[in-house]
């Protein structure tokens, strides 16, 4: 769950905002109609100062211009339709919420996928947690980022253009990472901050709780309500969790509680996944104890691999800025692989639903 918070995140978020590019009609005319269509609003969330940046993705009745999604200098981007008309009938919905540093338009590549498949896609930027906007003493109100979730899908059913193709009895949300533990929440998990503050207190060096250290985080003292509170949204039918951070954290009882289905994803070999994000016998054991879970490794792999595919310069530049290694995949592996097991996995598991 490192966090994008450098000198390199306010490049990327400016590459980012930044991302779309129109060309001409006739070569719009010229584009595959499978391209997603694509369009960003503002969510009014009465939790937040401001409004949250929010981006919807969804499969598209006709054609309109090209625009390349989360493209720059380090990222390969995701080609869409800027604003089309929506295919008509109900889509079921996917809700996602990105990890520490991310952002809503860095997983353009799932995103388009399951477009690609019949499903519509609502993704938000957690303030607070954001590519550029990455602070350890705001991320860890996680019950923020739960109720950004809750705010853009009352957005968006509410819209009287979207909100009519949604099939509202297949709404789940999707996570990956610090967004894996948003994730889990949707669905009545809750954090006990006790045990957290245990866990970094006996490894503050491991990844996850050296990123709250340098912030100077006290567990003990995060107000409850920002972070161990249930905040459950009943609309989402089930969850997928993509190597969701400090589930080491979970309130047993919780657990006990929760009823939708739940997908954990963990990436890489059992002796590579970091401790703050194992979801097996050797971190949080969660894919035993958690009821209805199903469980799926994907390796060889590891954690960056859930992020766009680099660009060949990406790597150099990652280091030039002293970045964290993002653009390295573990030996065996391959990025875009990585991807496609992830894509079956999530589709296999919504299939069920």
């Amino acid at each position: 769950m490192p966090s994008f918070s450098r000198r390199f995140s306010s490049l990327l978020l400016g590459a980012l905002c930044a991302g779309s590019l129109a060309v001409s009609l006739s070569a719009a005319a010229q584009l595959p109609q499978a391209l997603p269509g694509y369009d960003r609003f503002d969510v009014q969330a009465t939790h937040r100062a401001w409004p949250v940046q929010g981006s919807i993705w969804y499969p598209a009745a006709n054609r309109t211009y090209r625009g390349m999604i989360g493209d720059n200098i380090v990222f390969k981007g995701t080609a869409v339709q800027m604003g089309p008309r929506i295919k008509a009938g109900r889509h079921p919905l996917i809700v996602l919420s990105h990890g520490s540093g991310g952002n809503m338009d860095g997983l353009g590549w799932l995103s388009s996928a399951l477009v690609e498949v019949g499903y519509m896609v609502l993704a938000v930027n957690h303030p607070g947690s954001t590519s550029g906007d990455s602070s350890p003493r705001r991320s860890v109100r996680l019950g923020q980022r739960v109720k950004d979730l809750s705010a853009a899908l009352d957005q968006v059913l509410a819209d009287p253009y979207f909100g009519q193709h949604v099939d509202r009895t297949r709404i789940v949300s999707l996570g990956f990472s610090l967004g894996g533990a948003t994730a889990l929440q949707s669905v009545g998990l809750r954090f006990d901050p006790v045990l957290i503050k245990a866990f970094c207190d006996e490894n503050p060096d491991r990844v996850g709780c050296d990123f709250y250290r340098k912030g100077g985080v006290d567990f003990s003292k995060v107000d409850p309500e920002q972070l161990e509170g249930d905040f459950k949204d009943p609309r989402f039918a089930a969850t997928v969790s993509v190597d969701p951070g400090f589930t080491v954290g979970l309130d047993p009882e919780s657990l006990k509680k929760v009823t939708a289905p739940v997908l954990l994803i963990s990436l890489g070999f059992q002796n590579d996944n970091w401790k703050a994000v194992d979801v097996t016998e050797e971190g949080s054991g969660l894919a035993h104890r958690l009821p209805k879970a199903k469980f799926v490794r994907i390796a060889p792999a590891n954690h960056f691999s859930f992020l766009a595919e680099c660009k060949p310069a990406g790597k150099a530049i990652l280091a030039e800025e002293g970045e964290d290694p993002i653009c390295d995949d573990p030996e065996g592996g391959e990025r875009g692989l990585a991807h496609q097991q992830t894509i079956n996995a999530v589709l296999g598991f919504l299939d069920q639903l």
